[in-house]
Formats: structure tokens, C-alpha cells, sequence
């Protein structure tokens, strides 16, 4: 599915929390599902949002490749024609397969500039990273750990369901990710998203306005929530 760029900057300009209440108001419930459910080593706090088109795969590095030679080095390239494919931009999602994830880091200083050349924003993997101090600060990494080798790292598959942190992935997902975490937009209800997240901004609004005044008091909050279910 192709989206405007437009609609995707817009999404960018906000948090992963306020994207999750305003699928909340999409949906027309809460629910506790389609987002990630365990904290991430964040490499760039501060870094804006992501936005992107999932590209998935699962890795090990405890063992070896199964694959030698010029068939790694296909299946190697493979991979990084299926991560550069359209629609972008996309986001890498990578589930570490190892009984213990971690053990062996995918993402270093060469793999994220290899990723950020194709088009990928950034990375979600319940895996570890490295090299932080090399990696480039325009590739987000949202990682499970952090740690100083790459093992025997090979991707074992591609373009497969992937569970990152609760999350589960398919190919195509749209996904929104920034410090919090990670979380799924469907295709069919991402264009009610700047509405939805406009309702949630003014909603919010007269509660914490009176919260945040000097004489802030019982009745005004119970103002302020009468205010805000007013607002439609």
C-alpha cells in the first residue's frame, strides 16, 4: 500500500502514545494488543518518530548459517533487495531467534549505514545492537539489549510474521516508533488518524490546563472533565 508522504510527515510530528490513544478513538475502544509491551534500549531518545513500511526477518547467532559461500552471499544480497523494495520508507523488524536474544549483534556501525543507504529509517529487533558510538544519530535503533559482538549474526528468513516485544509484524505493516516503543497502524483505518489525533489534543486540553494552574482544585478538575466529554 502506497500512503502520501504528507500523511506519514504528519504522523511523524507526534509521539507513539498519542498515536496509540488516537487508534484508541479509531477503534472506539481500548485494547491491548498492536504495540510493543516491553522496554527498549532507545540509541536516539531525542530523535523524532518514525514512520515506516515493515520489513521483516528473523536472525540467529549462537549457530552459524546454515548456508556457505556464494549462496550465503545470494541470500545475503537477497535480504537487502527485499529491505530496499517499495513501498518505503520502511523500517526494519527483526525478531532474534535465539533461545537467549542478543547473544550476537546485527546492528553496528556498518549493517545501519548499509540499511539508512537503502531507504530504512531505523531498526525494531528484540536483538542487540553495538557500535554506539559509530552508528549513524539519523538511524533510530530500538533494541532489546546492547552488546559488543556480532556472534555468528546471519538472517535466518525474510518477508515472515515476526513478534517483537508483543508486536506482531507482517510484511507491508505500517509502523509508528520513537522511545516508548513501537506500535501497528492498519492500512484501512490510518487515514481517521489526524482526526482521531485531533480529538485527543483538545480533549486532553481543558484538564490539563486547569492541572497545570496555580489554583488548581478538586472542582475545577471536575470542570475541566466535564469540559473535555463535551468536545466531539
Amino acid at each position: 500500500m502506497t500512503l502520501e508522504q504528507s500523511l506519514l510527515d504528519h504522523l511523524a510530528g507526534f509521539d507513539t502514545p498519542t498515536i496509540c490513544n488516537a487508534l484508541e478513538v479509531v477503534y472506539g475502544d481500548r485494547v491491548i494488543t498492536g504495540f510493543t509491551t516491553k522496554p527498549f534500549f532507545c540509541a536516539f531518545p531525542d530523535m523524532k518518530p518514525i514512520v515506516g513500511f515493515a520489513r521483516t526477518s528473523t536472525m540467529r547467532a549462537v549457530q552459524g548459517s546454515r548456508l556457505a559461500g556464494a549462496e550465503a552471499k545470494a541470500h545475503r544480497l537477497a535480504y537487502y533487495e527485499y529491505v530496499a523494495s517499495k513501498p518505503g520508507p520502511t523500517i526494519a523488524v527483526v525478531q532474534d531467534l535465539d533461545p537467549q536474544p542478543g547473544i550476537g549483534a546485527m546492528w553496528g556501525e556498518v549493517n545501519t549505514a548499509v540499511h539508512r543507504g537503502l531507504g530504512v529509517l531505523g531498526c525494531i529487533t528484540n536483538g542487540s545492537i553495538r557500535d554506539l558510538d559509530a552508528v549513524d544519530s539519523r538511524f533510530q535503533l530500538l533494541a532489546g539489549l546492547v552488546g559488543p559482538s556480532h556472534a555468528k549474526v546471519h538472517v535466518e528468513a525474510f518477508n515472515v510474521p515476526v513478534n517483537i516485544h508483543g508486536m506482531t509484524v507482517n510484511h507491508g505493516d505500517l509502523i509508528h516508533a520513537d522511545r516508548h516503543g513501537a506500535v501497528v497502524i492498519p492500512h484501512d483505518r490510518v487515514a481517521e488518524l489526524p482526526a482521531a489525533i485531533d480529538l485527543c489534543v483538545r480533549k486532553e486540553e481543558p484538564v490539563l490546563k486547569a492541572a497545570r494552574s496555580h489554583d488548581f482544585s478538586i472542582e475545577k478538575l471536575r470542570a475541566a472533565m466535564g469540559e473535555a466529554e463535551d468536545i466531539h
